[in-house]
């Protein structure tokens, strides 16, 4: 296998200290609604160091999984415990962080631009095509263990419909 190039280990720097400084601003918010939004970003940047080490599936699992599910299942219970007006939890406060905020999107909407340009395939080697690692998981999960996927999830919907039912006896 050849090296990785000059590419990869740019954008595999880039998404290491992406998620890194994610995490930094996802431990000092004041607010937890912008500490998940932090959070979900270093979900996507995990996802694409998965993604660049050719583990696809992991990276789609992670952000379905992490990024999708238990953010929405911890914003679920933020807005559960009602923290009050929302600016009150608003975590921009001058227009300095408003400029900055402004100029990294633009600085990750350009990362995109120039991802979409270059072809990774022709960077990287591809896989082999007897390679499917989504039957290889999937396989096991739907026929050995299928009782004790399917119990985990009537456990997570008592959990939903608990949670539901704690607060509303509250109010």
């Amino acid at each position: 296998m050849n090296p990785p190039g000059l590419f990869f280990q740019f954008h595999f720097y880039l998404f290491g200290l992406l998620a890194v400084g994610g995490s930094l601003l996802f431990v000092t918010r004041k607010s937890p609604v912008a500490a998940a939004l932090w959070l979900v970003n270093v979900m996507f940047c995990i996802s694409a160091l998965f993604v660049m080490l050719d583990a696809p599936f992991i990276g789609a699992i992670q952000v379905l999984v992490y990024a999708g599910a238990i953010m929405v299942v911890f914003l679920f219970v933020v807005m559960l415990l009602n923290l009050g007006h929302p600016s009150e939890v608003a975590d921009l406060r001058g227009r300095g962080t408003r400029i900055t905020a402004g100029f990294v999107g633009l600085a990750m909407l350009a990362e995109v631009l120039v991802l979409m340009r270059v072809r990774i395939p022709a960077i990287l080697p591809p896989a082999p095509p007897e390679t499917n690692i989504t039957s290889t998981i999937a396989a096991p999960l739907f026929r050995e263990y299928l009782l004790p996927f399917e119990l985990t999830s009537v456990l997570l919907l008592a959990a939903i419909v608990g949670a539901v039912v704690l607060a509303k006896r509250r109010v």
